[in-house]
């Protein structure tokens, strides 16, 4: 009893419990089966009928909202009054069912801010007089003193006052490297300490930090996004009104109100239901063969009108991890390969990603044995510093090598520029207190990505890149894949306020990205589409599609899936309206009468199923 009752309030599944029940009644019904006294076609009725009624009444009198149930009503009202039941019946079937499939197919959207607020600390530990407490987040004020440990996430906006370490930024730049900061330096609220203890002093507090702000920017993005009306409510003023002057006027000229009520009928807009639904339902899978997760049912369809695509860099054009790119001794006595092997030993212990790549790029060239650190010291926010061999090496920023006077020659600068023009992070090497080379590091691009690209301009859609990264490097990734245009240094604010501005200027941007940080860009898009398998929980949620394999290769596919889509249901339309109009003009003289009718029209909502199903085994020639 109790799984009844549960099932009853769960609006989806008491509607398919419906249906089902009423498909059955229909049948008896049709083929008279068991010679009842009463027409079982009455439980479709009542069952499927009775709240399409109740809802074109309440939309005309509340809201005064004409909509296609409108006519459905009218059609279902007139059939019973002159004893056509089943037709009745019938048509109130088909119209849940398209209401159903509809329903399933256009998703609400989720908005994943839960998830983010989670991301915000519920503590903060406070230094007052020398004495460390910890207190509610919401407590701490501008001013205040504050300490972060290592591994902690920091609850404000601040600057550090003391201190050094390595800030895991991602949640706000999306980039995969964490930045060293020291005294003097920002820091953001939502944003992890890699490693060592600092003091803060704070900022920016409760709605004024930058994670409270990206949740409003994920909140106001979304409650600007425009829904898609499906295209019969679009039409259905004009539907109504040509369906009931068609009607009056047959039965005015004739005399015979079963003509009208047969008109009645065969203009129920059943097919014009189904044209939407069924041609999206079939592309989304087509779209799962693909690794392809449409969450948004209309997803499809806008994406189909997207005239610009906004690609974010780390973890979408590239893979999001940091490799070694290149080696450099400027020692004589040492070969770039007896320098790599330096850095490796000194990197051995070390916890930090940057580390953690020099050694496992090591690896893939050479399975030879690694010489242990006989001392080793990791200096948060510099690097580190180890004794091999009886050597002091250190492997870390410029400002490692100058707190422990080596100096940094023009020659070596001169050389690291050019990579870090392209977006690399370099890991100077100094050994016993002389300079020695340096080690660059990058987030390579996928291989793929400037096919993907070249696709995409012959699709007639024009490509940007949104990246955190500096001018510079921003310029040199945007030229490797063939984009012309790209927004540097770019926050989540910054994301979406590029959105907004191409769209506008009237240009519907779908937006590719991955992180936490590009949740808003994600939501304020015209459609977003987030990576899967390495992208954020929350980017996800602020997403319509999620590319479940990671592989930016689909997106062409999807493109071109998405235009197919719109062109298959414009199709559907026209072929169901023909149809429509030529029964229409049968029902006019009287060759139909309900049922009949009703059998007929419906071979259209048969035509536009049959029509979309060929979505299924759509292949892009791309």
């Amino acid at each position: 009893m109790k799984r009844i009752i549960e099932l009853f309030k769960n609006e989806e599944k008491r509607t398919i419990v419906f249906l089902v029940i009423s498909a059955l009644s229909l049948i008896i019904s049709f083929f008279h089966i068991g010679n009842l006294k009463i027409d079982l076609a009455w439980i479709a009725i009542i069952l499927c009928g009775v709240p399409i009624v109740k809802g074109a009444i309440e939309g005309l009198v509340q809201e005064f909202d004409i909509k296609a149930d409108v006519l459905v009503a009218l059609a279902l009202v007139a059939a019973v009054l002159i004893g056509e039941i089943f037709a009745a019946g019938e048509v109130a079937f088909i119209m849940t069912l398209g209401a159903l499939l509809e329903e399933r197919t256009v998703a609400k959207a989720r908005a994943g801010i839960e998830k983010l607020v989670h991301l915000t600390p519920h503590t903060a530990r406070i230094v007052r007089n020398g004495v460390e407490t910890i207190i509610p987040a919401e407590q701490v004020q501008i001013g205040d003193k504050l300490r972060v440990l290592a591994g902690e996430t920091i609850t404000v906006d601040g600057v550090i006052i003391s201190g050094q370490t390595s800030i895991n930024q991602s949640v706000m730049t999306g980039e995969s490297l964490p930045v060293d900061k020291g005294v003097g330096d920002e820091v953001s609220s939502g944003t992890v300490n890699q490693f060592g203890t600092f003091d803060m002093k704070a900022t920016k507090v409760g709605e004024d930090s930058s994670l409270q702000r990206m949740i409003r920017l994920v909140e106001s993005a979304d409650a600007s996004k425009a829904k898609i009306v499906g295209m019969a409510d679009r039409w259905a003023t004009w539907i109504v009104v040509i369906a009931l002057v068609s009607a009056i006027g047959t039965w005015f000229v004739t005399g015979e109100i079963i003509r009208s009520v047969t008109i009645l009928v065969v203009f129920c807009p059943c097919a014009l239901v189904l044209a939407t639904p069924t041609a999206i339902m079939a592309g989304i899978g087509n779209a799962t063969k693909y690794g392809i997760l449409v969450r948004e049912g209309d997803a499809l369809e806008r994406l189909a009108n997207v005239t610009r695509i906004a690609f974010d860099k780390t973890g979408t054009l590239t893979y999001g991890k940091p490799t070694v790119v290149a080696v450099e001794s400027l020692n004589a006595n040492i070969s770039s390969e007896k320098l790599l092997k330096l850095a490796v030993s000194a990197e051995l212990r070390s916890e930090h990603p940057l580390g953690q790549a020099i050694v496992s790029h090591f690896r893939t060239l050479s399975d030879t044995s690694l010489e242990e650190p006989e001392e080793f010291l990791m200096i948060a926010g510099r690097g580190v510093k180890a004794v091999i061999s009886g050597n002091t090496i250190l492997a870390g920023n410029k400002e490692l090598l100058a707190e422990n006077s080596v100096v940094i020659s023009q020659e070596l600068l001169d050389k690291v520029t050019g990579y870090r023009n392209e977006g690399c992070t370099v890991i100077y090497i100094a050994i016993n207190g002389c300079e020695a080379g340096f080690v660059a590091l990058s987030d390579t691009l996928r291989k793929e990505s400037a096919d993907v690209i070249r696709k995409i301009k012959a699709l007639n859609v024009k490509s940007v890149l949104l990246t955190g990264d500096n001018p510079q490097a921003a310029s040199h990734i945007a030229k490797s894949v063939g984009i012309t245009s790209f927004y540097s240094e770019c926050l989540p604010e910054d994301k979406m306020g590029a959105i907004e501005q191409y769209q506008i200027k009237n240009e519907l941007v779908c937006m590719v990205g991955d992180g936490i940080n590009d949740a808003p860009a994600l939501k304020k898009a015209y459609v977003g589409i987030a990576m899967g398998g390495i992208g954020s929980d929350i980017a996800i949620d602020a997403a319509d599609i999620a590319l479940i394999s990671d592989d930016i290769k689909c997106i062409p596919h999807l493109l071109s899936l998405s235009q197919k889509t719109m062109s298959t249901i414009k199709l559907n339309l026209a072929l169901s309206m023909i149809l429509n109009f030529v029964a229409i003009i049968l029902a006019m003289t009287g060759i139909l009468n309900p049922i009949l009718g009703a059998l007929v029209h419906n071979v259209g909502s048969v035509v536009v199923v049959l029509n979309s199903a060929r979505l299924l085994n759509f292949k892009s020639k791309l």
